[in-house]
């Protein structure tokens, strides 16, 4: 399996990961959550796509990526089987982060009608065992099975470019990338949203 963000992934440190999901976090104006075990961080572009972190106290992490256009996106499919399926692999003290819990912007709930037992969407499943990433297995054999992009079509590849991971993450490239979007209309926009941007990293050093 080769993909350049997972690439990029997979060799950075947990705590430069924790600190990146930290900042976008705060960028996106998500609140930060404690659940039991975990801390969720999380981003959306506000547009229907996100990515979420659970941190866990023993140093392991769940992230869930969603993207609303995507092949993959279940809830419009209202499929709790196969939505459920995307987590086979993944511990069930992980899984447990995301079953049976409250709704929020990032991850709604798909409802098995039969038991009521809920689990929060999402086109990706990807854990983090302390040592190594992965893949949820039921994630990567439903994409074998029907010959699926698996890090575009779960949206790892779009949820995780702000991330910048394999590649500098300070302010100034951040405020870099905003004017090649055509954010800043003069370098007066730009200086003033630096300087909130700088506020931002240094909360998250």
């Amino acid at each position: 399996m080769s993909n350049a963000m997972w690439d990029a992934l997979t060799v950075t440190s947990l705590p430069e990961i924790r600190r990146r999901a930290a900042v976008m976090d705060d960028l996106a104006e998500v609140e930060p959550v404690t659940v039991p075990g975990a801390r969720r961080l999380a981003w959306n572009d506000r547009g229907g796509q996100s990515a979420v972190w659970y941190f866990t106290e023993d140093g392991r992490v769940l992230l869930l990526t969603f993207d609303h256009e995507s092949v993959l996106n279940l809830y419009a499919e209202d499929d709790f089987v196969l939505q459920e399926s995307f987590f086979e692999g993944v511990p069930d003290s992980l899984v447990t982060l995301v079953r049976d819990r409250p709704e929020n912007y990032e991850s709604l709930n798909l409802t098995d009608l039969t038991t009521g037992r809920t689990i929060h969407y999402a086109g990706g499943v990807f854990w983090y065992d302390g040592t190594c990433w992965h893949v949820s297995d039921g994630l990567a054999e439903y994409c074998r099975r029907e010959d699926l992009d698996l890090f575009g079509e779960s949206g790892f590849d779009y949820c995780l470019d702000a991330y910048r991971f394999g590649q500098d993450f300070t302010p100034e490239s951040v405020a870099a990338v905003r004017e090649d979007d055509g954010r800043y209309e003069d370098d007066e926009e730009k200086e003033a949203d630096l300087a909130g941007l700088r506020e931002v990293f240094d909360r998250h050093r």
